[in-house]
């Protein structure tokens, strides 16, 4: 008789951290793992490599806001005035998520490659709605940052 559980591969206790331009926090990738959700079964290349393109992405949606900010003197995120939460000003936290969802999305999206299983596969569709609402709530905190609406038009 089976149990059913199956076993995950435990993440390494230190991953680093990825910096990119000093206005901007520091992504930690424990952190990252913990919120999301996400085991070693994901390596810490990958989730390196998913992240690098994750800030990127972020930072060239905010880069006209961010030079603004630094243009009236602030010189790191944290600084610009805003409510804070938790001790951490909400800036900070919806950059984090927008990262973080982004960086999710990415693996979701490219997780399924050469050593996907026959269930991995199956699986593919429910991935691929999951990595839409991830991208959807990356956008949505971007535009919480730009203090934009979260409505999107599309013309069919």
């Amino acid at each position: 008789m089976t149990s059913g559980f199956i076993p995950t591969n435990q993440p390494p206790t230190n991953e680093g951290e990825i910096s990119s331009a000093p206005f901007w926090p520091v992504i930690k990738l424990a952190d990252l793992r913990a919120i999301m959700r996400t085991d070693g079964t994901i390596t810490t290349e990958r989730l390196h490599h998913a992240v690098i393109d994750a800030i990127a992405d972020v930072n060239s949606d905010l880069s006209g806001w961010a030079i603004n900010r630094q243009g009236d003197g602030y010189t790191a995120l944290a600084d610009v005035p805003s409510e804070s939460i938790a001790n951490e000003p909400v800036l900070v936290h919806w950059y984090r998520r927008a990262v973080y969802s982004m960086a999710r999305a990415n693996l979701y999206e490219r997780y399924l490659d050469s050593t996907a299983t026959a269930d991995a596969v199956k699986d593919a569709e429910p991935r691929n709605l999951t990595a839409d609402d991830l991208y959807r709530d990356a956008r949505f905190a971007i535009r919480d940052i730009l203090g934009t609406t979260h409505t999107t038009v599309e013309l069919i």
